[in-house]
C-alpha cells in the first residue's frame, strides 16, 4: 500500500512539474523574465503556489528548467547511432543536435536570456547545464565509447564534442539568433552536419 501511494505521489509530482514548465515557457516567451510572476505561472499551470515553490524555489531555477526542457528529447524513438562507422554516428548525433537548435522555443528562450541578463545578475550567474540534454549526453558517451573501442583516438572528448557542436551551431543556430529573418534550408543544414562529421572523423578516427 505504501509503495502504491508513493508511486501515485511521484506521478502527481511529475504531472505538476510538466504543467508548470509548459505554463512557464509560454509566459516567459510572451512576457519576458521580468514580467512573469511565479504566482501567474502557478495559476496558469493549475497548481498552488506551494506546489510550484516545492518544485522550483526561485524564478531563475524555473527559467533554467524551462530552457533545459525546451532542449529535451522529442517524442520519438531513441537515436539509433551506428557504432561501426564513426563518421556516420557523428552525423546521426549532429542531425539530432541541429534539430534541437532549430526548435523555435530554443532560440526564443536564449534571446530572453541575453536580453534579460544585464538586469538580472542571477541569470548571468546561473549555470545552464546544457550537458544534461539527451543528445549531448549521447554524444559524450559515443565519443568515449569510440575511444575505448579503438575506433577513434580522442584524448579529450569534451574538446572534441565542443569542436563538433560548435561547427554546427555557428551555421545553424547563432545567425538565426542574431538575425530574426535569417533562415537555412534543410539541404544546407544537412550539408553543415555532414561536413562537421567529416571534419571530426578526419581529425580523430583511427586509420
Amino acid at each position: 500500500m505504501t509503495r502504491g501511494r508513493s508511486s501515485y505521489h511521484r506521478e502527481i509530482a511529475a504531472t505538476n512539474r510538466d504543467a508548470i514548465l509548459v505554463a512557464a515557457t509560454q509566459l516567459f516567451l510572451e512576457n519576458g523574465y521580468d514580467r512573469t510572476p511565479l504566482a501567474r505561472v502557478a495559476e496558469q499551470a493549475g497548481v498552488s503556489r506551494a506546489t510550484l515553490f516545492k518544485q522550483f524555489p526561485t524564478k531563475e531555477a524555473l527559467f533554467e528548467a524551462a530552457v533545459l526542457a525546451a532542449g529535451g528529447s522529442p517524442a520519438s524513438e531513441p537515436l539509433d547511432v551506428p557504432t561501426e562507422d564513426f563518421e556516420e554516428g557523428l552525423a546521426v548525433l549532429g542531425r539530432a543536435y541541429a534539430e534541437l537548435l532549430t526548435r523555435p522555443e530554443m532560440a526564443a528562450l536564449m534571446r530572453t536570456v541575453i536580453a534579460e541578463s544585464p538586469k538580472f545578475p542571477e541569470l548571468r550567474e546561473r549555470t545552464f547545464d546544457f550537458g544534461t540534454l539527451p543528445v549531448l549526453t549521447a554524444l559524450g558517451r559515443y565519443l568515449r565509447d569510440a575511444q575505448a573501442a579503438g575506433v577513434a583516438e580522442i584524448d579529450d572528448p569534451e574538446m572534441a564534442s565542443a569542436q563538433f557542436l560548435g561547427m554546427i551551431a555557428s551555421s545553424v543556430f547563432w545567425p538565426r539568433l542574431v538575425h530574426g529573418t535569417w533562415s537555412i534550408t534543410d539541404d544546407e543544414q544537412a550539408r553543415v552536419v555532414v561536413e562537421a562529421a567529416r571534419t571530426i572523423a578526419a581529425r580523430y578516427a583511427t586509420p
